[in-house]
């Protein structure tokens, strides 16, 4: 897939732009702080209703205006989308091909995504939060059931929280609180075997990437960590049973603590390297070899779901790789994958994806065409 045109319309310090893309590269150079991440991030936002750097979309929007817009033309297999995207005080509107969406979840996956910033490299040694994001916006991508799971999921979650807080001072009812935790564990179930299924097919993908970035030397594995005692062979019913299980015999605690411990949004992946943890016993090389890994694994992944390539998005990432990484990487996507870079010059750049790129000159929210 393609994105042909965006369209920007106060969006972080951009006012109004409007940009037409090439098919395989697009580099956008500037010093810091100018606007080049903002560039690529409203890619990432118009596909992805969301941003991979805040949770709070008032801060998308540009200074005192009371919105974001977004619109771009994309080219699929299938045809041509255009998606719109307004940002408001008031929430999020959506259109694809100028129908409005009245859920999230219809839209997300009309366009596919991957983005790869230094942040990105934390992946492995970061916060379980971290990974839990990561799992949550790329599954997100390629099944939208998901999405809608874990949207309600996390408004039972809400409600259980508010509900243990209320019992925790001798408020509310418990009879509530089994029906709750039923819904929770009713979504809980289909959420934890989704990300199951999705990490053994990342695996798969990851670890042969892995084997050729380290020159065969090592081999690299990933572990969903669970929070409750479900494994991935269980069958639904079964997994049910055992949250079911979990909650009610950590009943109390959860009152006394007035928190849901136990479930999806507590759950975290591991990485182990040659049968070692990387994140605890590996190198920064090492660690860094995972996440690239990762990263190119999910290019393959959505490539395997869907039937094409996604657009990726390498935020000022080529700058924090060394020679071989960098050049492993930009070798792996070819001319196969639409890119975007951003980089605040490209003369230590040395290879072939990058001859022939669109090169845009990011200034002070405004930007320029080399063309």
């Amino acid at each position: 897939m393609i994105i042909k045109s965006l369209h920007i319309r106060q969006f972080r310090n951009y006012e109004r732009v409007e940009l037409n893309f090439d098919d395989r590269m697009n580099v956008f150079i500037g010093e810091n702080a100018q606007g080049k991440t903002n560039a690529i991030e409203a890619i990432y936002v118009l596909a992805l209703a969301k941003s991979h750097r805040t949770s709070k979309d008032k801060e998308l929007i540009r200074w005192t205006n009371d919105f974001a817009k977004l619109q771009g033309q994309v080219s699929r297999q299938t045809g041509s989308v255009e998606l719109d995207l307004v940002i408001s005080t008031k929430g999020k509107k959506v259109k694809l091909n100028g129908i409005e969406k009245r859920k999230l979840s219809e839209y997300v996956g009309a366009v596919n995504v991957v983005m790869f910033a230094p942040e990105d490299l934390n992946l492995v040694k970061g916060s379980p939060q971290l990974r839990r994001r990561f799992i949550d916006m790329e599954l997100g991508q390629i099944s939208p059931i998901y999405l809608h799971h874990l949207g309600l999921y996390q408004k039972v979650l809400q409600q259980r929280n508010f509900l243990l807080k209320d019992l925790q001072i001798g408020k509310g009812s418990l009879d509530m609180l089994d029906i709750l935790t039923e819904q929770l564990v009713e979504l809980a179930t289909q959420i934890t075997k989704r990300r199951f299924v999705f990490l053994g097919q990342l695996q798969k993908w990851a670890e042969e990437i892995h084997h050729d970035i380290s020159r065969a030397k090592e081999q690299l594995k990933i572990e969903y960590k669970p929070s409750c005692d479900v494994l991935e062979e269980m069958d639904l019913p079964k997994m049910k049973e055992v949250f079911m299980k979990t909650y009610e015999e950590k009943k109390k605690r959860e009152i006394a603590r007035g928190v849901t411990l136990f479930g999806p949004q507590r759950d975290d992946l591991g990485f182990l390297v040659n049968d070692r943890d990387v994140q605890t016993y590996g190198s920064q090389g090492q660690q860094r070899t995972t996440a690239l890994a990762v990263k190119l694994a999910e290019i393959e992944l959505i490539h395997a779901e869907i039937g094409e390539y996604p657009i990726l998005l390498l935020d000022d990432v080529l700058s924090e790789l060394d020679d071989y990484r960098q050049s492993h990487l930009l070798h792996s996507i070819g001319q196969r994958v639409q890119t975007f870079v951003t980089t605040t010059s490209i003369s230590g750049v040395h290879h072939e994806a990058l001859n022939g790129a669109a090169i845009f000159r990011v200034e002070q929210g405004t930007i320029s065409n080399d063309a």
